[in-house]
Order: structure tokens, then C-alpha cells, then sequence
């Protein structure tokens, strides 16, 4: 596979013709070696427009809804950043390039510690990778942006309520085949403001489950 060639064809393709158009977004796409995330089997899928298979059942963003996400959190440098759902380590490792400082956490032990391996072979020294269970987790720091990177069912109160003032989630609601990728921003103590950005399907988090609806 020709790397760059490929690498050059999603940005072109796939992340700008879904109107990410930010340069500091597409140019941490094209500098982030998305295929040193891939599992092996899969590394000619890299730069794919599908959702590549991750151990544990999950699977790693197409890099338009990546994009997209990245684009909408606006992050900016000295951020702190909180990644739900780790994965492959590929958003974690976009948001620190970023200049985010980024607390990342994923259910699944073996999938945290290979995220944590490649950031350290790429040298990302802000990321710091957690095995926790987001459903249990109590949060207690604050942060300017949450990016949430399976479904929920429906709109989660612990992730609103973690936002600073000012503060950004990415979060996608709803139940196969109708959710709704969402940007929260924080305006107040007690509101929020919310955009709807699109639709899509995502694989959802473990352990959460419809409970009574909170609004922001």
C-alpha cells in the first residue's frame, strides 16, 4: 500500500467532502499515522471509509465522523480533554496533537495498554490512557472537552455535568438505526447549549442503559 497516496486520498475524499475543513484538523489527520493504530489484520483498511474491527467487539471511527468530531470540539492547546471509550488510541492521540492534555478510558484492559504502547512509541507524553468503566465512573475534574466515541441511548447527565464553562461534548445518542451525533457546550452552571451535527451509527458503550431522560 502506498501510505502517503492513500493517506492523501481520505483527506480529499472522505474528511473534506464532510465539510472538515478546519486546517488544524487536517493537519493532524494527515500527520497522525492512523495505520500504527489498525490492528495488523486490517492495516489495508487504514484509510478506509468503514469502521475497522478492534478487539472486544469494537471498532475504530471511519475518519470522517473522526474528523467531524475533531472539528466540532474545537480544541485548542493546553485543553484538558477527556476520551471516552479509547479504542485504537487514534482520538486520543488527534486530540493531543491538538495541544490537548488528554485523560483517555476504555473498559477493556488489553485494548488501553495497546492504545498506551503506540502513544509511547510515537512519543505522545499528554496522554494518559485509564482501564475504567465509563458507566461507573465517578467524575470529578472538569474538563474543556469530552469526546465520546460509542452511543449512549440517551443524553448523559455525568458527561454534560463534566464540561467547564465554556466546555465541548461530542456525543451520539439514540438506539440503532436513530442517533444523532451531538455538540453540548456548556454556557452556565446549570445550561447547556445543543447542536445537532448528524446523523450516524455507532457501536454503543457497555453498561449504559436508559434511565429517567436529562435535559441540557
Amino acid at each position: 500500500m502506498d501510505v502517503q497516496h492513500a493517506r492523501e486520498q481520505m483527506i480529499e475524499q472522505q474528511i473534506r467532502a464532510w465539510e472538515v475543513l478546519d486546517p488544524r484538523v487536517l493537519s493532524v489527520m494527515s500527520e497522525v499515522p492512523r495505520e500504527q493504530f489498525v490492528p495488523a489484520d486490517y492495516r489495508k483498511l487504514a484509510f478506509a471509509d468503514t469502521m475497522i474491527p478492534l478487539a472486544q467487539g469494537q471498532v475504530m471511527l471511519t475518519p470522517n465522523i473522526e474528523g467531524r468530531m475533531l472539528q466540532a470540539l474545537s480544541v485548542k492547546p493546553g485543553d484538558q480533554a477527556l476520551d471516552v471509550g479509547t479504542g485504537s488510541g487514534f482520538s486520543a492521540a488527534c486530540l493531543a496533537a491538538l495541544g490537548a492534555r488528554v485523560h483517555s478510558i476504555e473498559i477493556h484492559g488489553n485494548l488501553a495498554d495497546n492504545a498506551a504502547a503506540v502513544h509511547a512509541q510515537l512519543g505522545m507524553n499528554s496522554i494518559k490512557v485509564e482501564t475504567a468503566d465509563a458507566a461507573q465512573l465517578s467524575i470529578t475534574d472538569k474538563y474543556d472537552v469530552i469526546a465520546v466515541t460509542g452511543s449512549v441511548p440517551q443524553r448523559e447527565k455525568r458527561f454534560a455535568q463534566a464540561l467547564k464553562p465554556g466546555g465541548r461534548l461530542f456525543i451520539v445518542v439514540g438506539s440503532e438505526p436513530n442517533m444523532e451525533a451531538l455538540l453540548v457546550t456548556r454556557t452556565g452552571a446549570d445550561t447547556w447549549l445543543t447542536e445537532s451535527l448528524f446523523e450516524t451509527v455507532l457501536p454503543p458503550l457497555q453498561n449504559f442503559s436508559r434511565t429517567p431522560k436529562f435535559q441540557f
